[in-house]
């Protein structure tokens, strides 16, 4: 089972369960609604946060994580996920932390906390401004590895770190951030893959009241957490 819906998160989880073709149930909570913070929801996750996978008896949250393991678990040998232990793991795993660290929540989270959720953690001009150039620069980093031609992070096959890297550049568009030539044309590769389109029907469509306004109406696919 997999809780959550609405933000470029759950995305995440959404998007490699149809990349393994893995059956699932959806309980589409959104964030912010009160619906993580039932006696329910906290019992599974005393983080409050989405989303939340349920695989027997493993209760696991945090996207990356979830990526991961799923990856590992149902993923034929190498399809999604380098094998431990190997020297392109380490660069799987390298990559995963950046995204998370300095796209995520370094860049992105920030500009959404101080920004849109102002009215809970405050406005902060100048740290949405830094934010904004922090993620220019660590974007660019990323538009570097494409530089050979290569259609996807790790090279010519897709991985986990792609569904990391590609929910943050949809989010960043979504928020207007500029993102580098290379770095458009792989999010247009990846946001054409069927799999893409199932994730962001269930993720963002199941509860089309959940998303802001703006992406309600110019019909941006995939919108922050």
């Amino acid at each position: 089972m997999l809780w959550g819906c609405s933000t470029s998160r759950t995305l995440r989880a959404h998007w490699v369960l149809a990349e393994l073709e893995l059956d699932y149930e959806h309980r589409p909570i959104g964030p912010r609604t009160g619906e993580t913070q039932t006696d329910e929801f906290t019992r599974l996750d005393p983080r409050q946060k989405i989303p939340v996978l349920q695989d027997g008896d493993l209760v696991l949250a945090e996207s990356a994580a979830i990526v991961n393991y799923l990856a590992d678990e149902y993923g034929q040998p190498d399809r999604l996920i380098p094998a431990a232990g190997t020297q392109e793991r380490a660069r799987y795993d390298q990559w995963a932390f950046f995204v998370m660290m300095e796209l995520d929540a370094h860049t992105l989270y920030v500009i959404r906390k101080h920004r849109d959720l102002a009215y809970l953690y405050g406005e902060a001009p100048a740290a949405i401004r830094t934010a904004s150039e922090g993620f220019a620069k660590q974007s660019a980093v990323a538009e570097l590895e494409f530089a050979d031609g290569r259609e996807f992070l790790l090279g010519d096959r897709f991985t986990g770190v792609d569904i990391l890297l590609g929910s943050c550049l949809d989010w960043a568009v979504a928020y207007g951030e500029p993102i580098g030539e290379r770095l458009a044309a792989y999010r247009e590769r990846l946001n054409g893959r069927p799999t893409y389109v199932r994730a962001v029907q269930a993720n963002f469509f199941t509860r089309p009241e959940l998303l802001p306004p703006s992406l309600q109406s110019d019909g941006v696919s995939a919108g922050p957490p």
